[in-house]
């Protein structure tokens, strides 16, 4: 009895070390974006009040112009879209980019990322905490796995538009962009802690800044 109550624990331990969102402990939790209640992930909404359209988002049919600096832009369809999704534990992304636009370096801390080439071709990359770049260009039709927390990108180096979807295991796995993290946070990440990190002036951390500030509105 012992050593199955050892199993039993030892088993629980792993697992919760594997899963990535909380099991759902009920056929449908849709988030009710109302409650005031705090939770890890959001309250359900009264099942007499869940609809079909919880569960659905078109926003992933058509592709984006990617009309930014990086040439790519993202359309994330999370919990936030999908409030169906709520305890799910998955969601999944499109990514638009134009000839030669980069998905830039980032990461997603809650969750892993498996990529597929919609259209077009993508030079694609994470990078481990060793240090070492694990790298690949991958085709329409192909897949390449981005391990959870690991910083990496996606380049399209092609003449033509091309197309990647995402899917993560988390339904909310969060994206942390290095450049924007260090140079767009809120407040702002002390100039001499900027400088003193990538061996730069004062002048090219404000250079930096200047192209991701927030911009003003009216």
């Amino acid at each position: 009895m012992e050593a199955l109550f050892a199993y039993v624990l030892a088993f629980a331990a792993i697992s919760g070390a594997l899963a990535s969102d909380p099991d759902p402990l009920q056929d449908l939790c849709v988030a009710d974006f109302a409650s005031g209640t705090k939770l890890n992930g959001y309250a359900c909404k009264d099942a007499a009040n869940i609809t079909a359209a919880d569960f659905f988002f078109q926003g992933l049919a058509n592709p984006v112009a990617p009309n930014n600096s990086f040439g790519s832009i993202p359309t994330v369809a999370s919990v936030q879209k999908i409030p169906g999704l709520n305890t799910l534990g998955v969601s999944i992304a499109r990514v638009d980019f134009a000839p030669g636009g980069v998905n830039p370096p980032h990461s997603h801390p809650r969750a892993t990322e498996i990529t597929f080439v919609l259209e077009g071709e993508l030079d694609v990359g994470f990078i481990t905490t060793s240090n070492v770049l694990i790298s690949k260009t991958i085709k329409k039709g192909e897949v390449f796995v981005f391990p959870r927390g690991l910083v990496h990108f996606q380049k399209n180096n092609g003449k033509k538009p091309a197309a990647a979807l995402g899917a993560f295991n988390s339904q909310l796995p969060g994206t942390q962009s290095i450049v924007a993290t260090l140079f767009a946070a809120t407040p702002e990440v002390p100039d001499n802690v900027l400088t003193k990190a990538f061996q730069i002036g004062t002048k090219e951390v404000d250079k930096i800044k200047s192209k991701f500030a927030p911009k003003k509105t009216d």
